[in-house]
């Protein structure tokens, strides 16, 4: 199915990606803090609004 060589490559490639964005985030953790404050609430409201869809949904088609 795959290579050798490719299946080396995608387990480096696959490391690296996840070494480099943990660094990014930690570098960029004070500013996310500061200008995201009340995102939290933003994905709450849209979590309960697509449970409240489906509940709709399911309480029409009965």
């Amino acid at each position: 199915m795959f290579s050798k060589g490719q299946l080396i490559f995608a387990g480096l490639f696959f490391v690296s990606f996840v070494v480099i964005t943990f660094f990014a985030y930690k570098r960029d953790k004070n500013l996310h803090l500061k200008n995201y404050k009340g995102v939290k609430w933003i994905g709450l409201t849209f979590v309960i609004f697509i449970i409240l869809l489906f509940a709709i949904k399911y309480l029409l088609k009965n």
